[in-house]
């Protein structure tokens, strides 16, 4: 096991970009399959085009971004090591994630082939999202800030991702659903 994170940790350090999203995929893929076999008890009916949606968003979509909002947090100087934690912690969480969680959906929407569910779908999940995001992420990023070196904080919150991400999976689902179900209330009701 020490071999295999010092193997990472030498990615990390030599292709950090690529290294990422490579992370980010595989957990976002797997925080899905989670989702899927643990959660909804889906069994055979595993639907293999939303595991890769969710790959797909996580290594493509999410990685890359948060590669550089790390990075560029890094980069920002503070006077004491208390003021960089809490005004990190407070850009992650007040600044980045609102837009993140609108972007997750937005972005799943499309993924699925459904644009114009978005607005819909972001109005159902926002709000429930991001304090269930709060809740587990303030946390994690004060801990990650005060503690972890610098190339090994999108790792930190990556493998807290893990969880959180079935969670998203599970909850991008519902509102689907959600949405869905709606939708197909407003034809009826338009037919009638």
């Amino acid at each position: 096991m020490a071999s295999l994170l010092k193997a990472y940790n030498s990615a990390l350090l030599r292709r950090p970009m690529a290294t990422q999203c490579l992370t980010a995929a595989a957990l976002f893929g797997t925080g899905d399959l989670i989702a899927q076999q643990v959660i909804e008890k889906r069994g055979k009916e595993h639907d293999f085009f939303r595991t890769l949606r969710l790959a797909t968003y996580g290594g493509i979509f999410f990685a890359p971004a948060m590669t550089k909002w790390y990075q560029f947090l890094n980069r920002l100087q503070f006077k004491t090591e208390t003021r960089a934690i809490i005004y990190r912690v407070y850009a992650d969480q007040f600044l980045l994630t609102p837009v993140a969680v609108a972007y997750f959906y937005g972005t799943m929407s499309v993924l699925e082939g459904k644009p114009g569910e978005a607005v819909d779908r972001i109005k159902t999940g926002y709000v429930p999202t991001i304090i269930r995001n709060w809740g587990v992420f303030i946390p994690t990023q004060i801990v990650n800030f005060a503690l972890v070196p610098p190339h090994f904080r999108f790792f930190v919150v990556s493998v807290v991702s893990l969880f959180w991400n079935t969670y998203l999976s599970y909850a991008n689902a519902q509102n689907a659903k959600l949405v869905d179900g709606g939708e197909a209330k407003e034809e009826h009701a338009k037919e009638q």
